[in-house]
C-alpha cells in the first residue's frame, strides 16, 4: 500500500524521536570545521555527516529524520553505501532543504524574504528519486524598530505556502519554518513581544498554507519558541518561555497539523532540550511536539570529532548523548539530573 503524506508525517513525529537538521549550507559548514582546524573538502564534509549517520543508538532510538543538503543527498559512504540508504536503514525518513536562502526584500530596509521557487517542482522530483520524503523551507522574520511589516510577513508566509504545495504535489512532506529570530544584531525585545510576533506570523502563515489547499495533516511546522531577544534587559525563566510558546501555539496553530518540531534558534544546546521538555510538560497540546535541531544536536560532536579519524567513538557518543536528552524532552521527561547522570 502507498503510503500517504500523513504517515510520513506521522512517521516523522513518532513518540520520543526528533528530527536531526543536518543541511548546512557550504559556508555555514566550513565555519564549522574552521572552528576545529579542519578545512571543508567534499571528503571531511563527508565523513563528518557519514559519522552521524553510523551512530546507531541514536538514529535508531532517538531520530526519525535527517535534512540533507543538496551535496549530501547524492554522496555515498567511503564504503559505498549512499548516505540516504544509512538514514533509512537506521528507520530514519530521508530529508531535504529546498530553499536558496534568504536576501534582502525589497522596499523593506532589515527584512528578507526566501528565494529558490523558480524550478523547484522539478528540483523536487529529482528528491523524491534520490529518496527524499519530506522537505524544508525557511522563511526569517526580524523584530526590530517597525519590523516585521506586514509586507515581510504575507511574502514569506507567501512563498512557504507555494512551496509545501508543490511539496505535496510531488508526494513530498513540507517542513514549514517561519523563524521570528531571537540572536540577530540589536534583538532587544522582550518575552511578550516575541510572543505577539510570533503568533502574528503563525496565523498569516496557516492563512496562506489554507489558501494554498496544503493538506495540514501531511505537513509539520517548525517554528521558532517565544524567546526574548539575545540583547533583551528582562531575561524569561525556562518556564516562562514555554508558557508563551504553549499559549502561542494554541491560539495560531490548526489542530490537524500533523505535528511541531521546534528549530533551537540561538539557545544553547541544555536550554533548547529544557524549554522543549517543560512545553512538554504542560501537556493539553493537539499536536505531537518535538526536535528539529542542528547546532543544538551537533556542537558536541564537531567538537569531540576534531576532524580526526580516531575520534569518531567519541564523536558518537557525544551526538547520542544530546539525541537522548532530546528525545526524553520530546516525552516531557528531561530532567538536569538526568542531564547529569548521563553525561
Amino acid at each position: 500500500m502507498t503510503e500517504t503524506l500523513a504517515d510520513i508525517a506521522n512517521r516523522m513525529m513518532a513518540p520520543g524521536k526528533g528530527i536531526l537538521a543536518a543541511d548546512e549550507s557550504s559556508s555555514t559548514i566550513a565555519k564549522r570545521f574552521q572552528a576545529i582546524g579542519l578545512d571543508s573538502t567534499e571528503d571531511a564534509r563527508r565523513d563528518y555527516r557519514e559519522l552521524l549517520f553510523r551512530a546507531r543508538e541514536a538514529m535508531s532510538e532517538c531520530i526519525s529524520g535527517v535534512i540533507l543538503f543538496d551535496e549530501t543527498i547524492r554522496q555515498k559512504a567511503a564504503d559505498g553505501t549512499p548516505l540516504v540508504q544509512l538514514i533509512a536503514d537506521a528507520g530514519a525518513v530521508p530529508g531535504i532543504k529546498v530553499d536558496k536562502g534568504a536576501k534582502a526584500l525589497a522596499l523593506s530596509p532589515g527584512e528578507k524574504i526566501t528565494e529558490g521557487l523558480d524550478g523547484l517542482r522539478e528540483r523536487l522530483r529529482d528528491y523524491h528519486a534520490l529518496g527524499a520524503r519530506f522537505a524544508k523551507w525557511r522563511a526569517v522574520i526580524t523584530i526590530g524598530d517597525g519590523l516585521p511589516t506586514d509586507n515581510c510577513i504575507q511574502a514569506n508566509a507567501g512563498a512557504l505556502a507555494r512551496y509545501a504545495a508543490l511539496c505535496q504535489e510531488n508526494g513530498i512532506v513540507p517542513i514549514v519554518e517561519p523563524e521570528v529570530l531571537m540572536d540577530n544584531e540589536g534583538a532587544a525585545h522582550d518575552l511578550a513581544t516575541s510572543a505577539a510576533v510570533t503568533e502574528r506570523v503563525l496565523k498569516a502563515q496557516f492563512e496562506h498554507l489554507v489558501l494554498a489547499g496544503v493538506d495540514l495533516r501531511g505537513t509539520i511546522l517548525k517554528p521558532s519558541m517565544a524567546i526574548p531577544g539575545r540583547e533583551s534587559p528582562v531575561p524569561a525563566s525556562a518556564a516562562e518561555v514555554a508558557e508563551a510558546t504553549a499559549r502561542v501555539l494554541r491560539a495560531a496553530v490548526p489542530a490537524d497539523v500533523a505535528g511541531i518540531a521546534f528549530l533551537s534558534g540561538g539557545q544553547s544546546d541544555e536550554q533548547a532540550t529544557e524549554h522543549l521538555s517543560l512545553i512538554n510538560q504542560i501537556g493539553d497540546l493537539p499536536w505531537p511536539v518535538t526536535f528539529s535541531y542542528g547546532r543544538a544536536l551537533q556542537a558536541a560532536a564537531i567538537k569531540a570529532w576534531g576532524g580526526r579519524p580516531e575520534n569518531v567513538e567519541s564523536a558518537q557518543a557525544a551526538f547520542t548523548h544530546r539525541a537522548r536528552m532530546n528525545g526524553l524532552a520530546a516525552a516531557g521527561k528531561w530532567s538536569a539530573e538526568a542531564e547529569k547522570t548521563a553525561a
